[in-house]
């Protein structure tokens, strides 16, 4: 999947615990585990908020993107 989560590379510098940014956050460790591994379709706006709130980032720092043409087909291709 070209959409990467990066979340763990934010933790690592900010010296923080998964556990420790759930509880901040307001969501459960097994949610944001699931969002870390990449294994959810798509994250709430206010969620993603809290996240870089807590964390001091942007989205972007939170995510990456590695291109793969694939993502230029039409949907109905897909």
């Amino acid at each position: 999947m070209p959409i990467r989560v990066t979340l763990d590379e934010m933790l690592a510098r900010r010296g923080m615990k998964a556990r420790e940014l759930a509880a901040a956050v307001g969501i459960s460790e097994t949610q944001l585990s699931l969002f870390r591994g990449g294994k959810v379709k798509g994250i709430r706006f206010r969620t993603l908020a809290k996240l870089c709130a807590v964390l001091g980032c942007v989205p972007g720092d939170l995510l990456g993107y590695d291109y793969d043409a694939g993502d230029l087909q039409a949907v109905d291709d897909a």
